[in-house]
């Protein structure tokens, strides 16, 4: 085997987005050494992308919310998939991670008397995100990772993992390499926190950045941990449409919770035509009332723009299947309409949406305080991932710990906007505690040099092969496939199609070879990812072939309703003995009475 670099510490995160750093921070003040692997630039995470807020029951604009109303617009967001357990924890203590950020000095916009601000956005009963204009991601990844610096953190930039190392039957560190040069380096730990984000990158359209290519979830199916859910694919309703360099870019749910509304081709507000019988009562049925609770009017209901995320792609989608589509394949949003309301709406705009504003008129030559924005559905996030405990995030993998978007349970069958940034600091910091905790109880485990000699041969298979086909070219059928195939309205001969597909691509990725060395090779780094790609394209297939309905992000053409018998369990993928991939049901945990008691009171 090459040459590998060792390194030993307690616990190692990988991945130094919102939930990473937050472990790394609660594992290092828990007197722990930690070590932080981020395949790019520390500061340039994807959590920075995140614009709109904080989901916190603070109770700063409307004394109303609580964490009981909070819990249930979780649970009903996600059509009662989630674990309730993990719902009912980032709920309660979601406010107290909020103030710990503002205490290690993230600036929260603020209200008249002081307080930290919170904007309306969908499926959230009162304006609950707490904000920085609309850059909330950056000030929580610069505020983490300068608290975090401070603790001493040894931090390993632009280095990607291959694999984790496990020893007697839990987990013993990682091997991977830096992504300059290409030296191999073994990470011995007693505890891993997994933190690596989605998989947006399996799809051709993606607000997703280009380090989301499922690692996380690939590293622990081959590390034996089971992943549950993998079928619910957040599509967010607005992405830039125009033009086609821009495709996919994020706009923020915040345009819509600061009055933005969605026309069509004919000027309709079609939102209006479509509101689900579960959010009848809490939805605006006339354009004034909408308006008047953007603007905090409490007798007011929420307009039908911040309807879940996964109705409103699919309306958004209705509209241009049936011609009423923008000019590009989209829908209009517009926040211009509200001068009509709103004497010095262009400053309000500027001042309320600064990256919104800026990111139209650099990228689009558009002034959104004066003109429409041409807007679709793009690939966002992901609510399935590993399985993990709901109070330790530990795995099945004893010593395996997952926080942030690639653990699964919290979202069930949709994710809330504004539930990410919060998930990532409530089982970021669980996740660094529990990690910590088990670090502390147990030594370090002897990895059999065949892992890492496996591994470090796996890596270094593409240079061995012809490169007569390099990754790319498969990298870029497999986002065809999934945006074509399985994406936002989905039929089961299109998935089995899908699904020949994909394995026929693994075999051709499993021929793909790179030319050059390991220094600065980027066709070796894209081969490393597609083969997370694969697994993650795979395990999405799969399980959205065993959902015959239709649930929150998941909607079958061929099975339009929901199916009760399907709110019973969650589907869960692991890695057969004979390397096959095995699809299981798992009963969902019990509710108890307390937390029952509390939906039937907020409905």
């Amino acid at each position: 085997m090459p040459e590998a670099i060792s390194h030993e510490h307690d616990v190692l995160v990988i991945g130094a987005g919102g939930a990473g750093l937050r472990a790394a921070v609660e594992a290092s003040a828990a007197g722990v050494r930690v070590a932080v692997i981020t395949k790019t630039l520390l500061g340039k995470a994807h959590t920075v992308m995140a614009e709109g807020g904080i989901a916190a029951a603070l109770s700063n604009v409307d004394e109303r919310d609580n964490w009981r109303v909070h819990f249930s617009d979780t649970m009903r967001g996600g059509q009662y998939l989630n674990n309730p357990r993990m719902a009912e924890l980032h709920a309660k203590e979601a406010p107290d991670r909020v103030h710990e950020l503002e205490a290690w000095g993230a600036l929260f916009d603020r209200t008249d008397d002081g307080r930290i601000l919170q904007r309306n956005f969908g499926g959230h009963r009162y304006p609950r995100l707490a904000h920085v204009g609309d850059r909330t991601g950056l000030e929580m990844i610069r505020t983490l990772q300068d608290h975090g610096i401070h603790l001493g953190l040894d931090v390993f930039m632009e280095y990607t993992i291959v694999a984790l190392l496990t020893s007697g039957g839990r987990i013993a560190g990682a091997f991977g390499y830096d992504r300059d040069r290409g030296r191999f380096h073994v990470f011995r730990a007693k505890a891993v926190v997994l933190a690596t984000g989605g998989i947006g990158r399996a799809y051709r359209i993606t607000s997703n950045s280009w380090e989301y290519t499922g690692d996380g979830l690939a590293l622990a199916y081959h590390a034996g941990a089971a992943l549950m859910d993998m079928e619910f694919v957040q599509f967010h309703p607005t992405g830039m449409i125009w033009p086609p360099s821009v495709r996919g870019i994020l706009v923020t749910e915040g345009v819509r919770g600061e009055g933005g509304v969605l026309r069509n081709s004919e000027g309709r507000r079609f939102m209006f035509d479509d509101i689900p019988p579960l959010y009848t009562n809490q939805t605006a049925d006339n354009e004034d009332e909408g308006w008047r609770y953007t603007q905090g009017d409490k007798n007011a209901r929420r307009p039908p723009e911040l309807l879940t995320r996964d109705h409103v792609a699919r309306c958004i989608m209705r509209e241009v299947r049936e011609g009423r589509g923008s000019p590009h394949g989209g829908v209009f949003l517009d926040i211009a309409w509200i001068k009509q309301r709103m004497p010095s709406a262009a400053e309000h705009i500027k001042r309320k949406l600064p990256s919104m504003y800026h990111q139209f008129k650099q990228l689009a030559d558009i002034d959104i305080t004066a003109e429409r924005m041409e807007v679709g559905p793009t690939t966002h996030y992901m609510m399935g991932g590993i399985r993990v405990d709901p109070d330790s995030q530990m795995s099945e993998v004893p010593g395996l710990f997952a926080a942030g978007e690639c653990a699964a349970g919290l979202h069930g069958a949709n994710r809330l906007g504004g539930n990410s940034l919060s998930d990532l600091l409530v089982f970021g910091k669980r996740a660094g505690e529990y990690a910590a905790r088990f670090a502390k109880e147990n030594a370090l485990g002897t990895v059999p040099s065949v892992q890492t000699e496996n591994a470090a041969k796996r890596a270094l298979e593409p240079f061995q092969r012809d490169p007569v086909e390099g990754p790319f070219p498969i990298q870029r059928e497999l986002q065809d496939t999934m945006q074509d195939l399985v994406g936002i309205v989905r039929r089961e001969d299109e998935m089995l199609r899908a699904l020949e597909a994909v394995q026929r691509l693994q075999k051709r990725a499993a021929a793909a070879g790179v030319s050059g060395n390991r220094e600065y090779n980027g066709g070796w780094h894209t081969a490393i990812d597609l083969d997370s790609l694969l697994i993650v394209s795979e395990m999405v297939t799969r399980a959205a072939l065993e959902r015959k309905e239709s649930r929150g992000a998941h909607f079958r053409d061929d099975y339009p309703a929901k199916d009760d018998s399907y709110g019973k369990f969650n589907i869960v993928i692991r890695k057969g003995g004979d390397g096959e991939m095995k699809v299981e049901h798992q009963d969902i945990a019990v509710m108890p009475a307390d937390l029952k008691a509390v939906i039937e009171e907020m409905k």
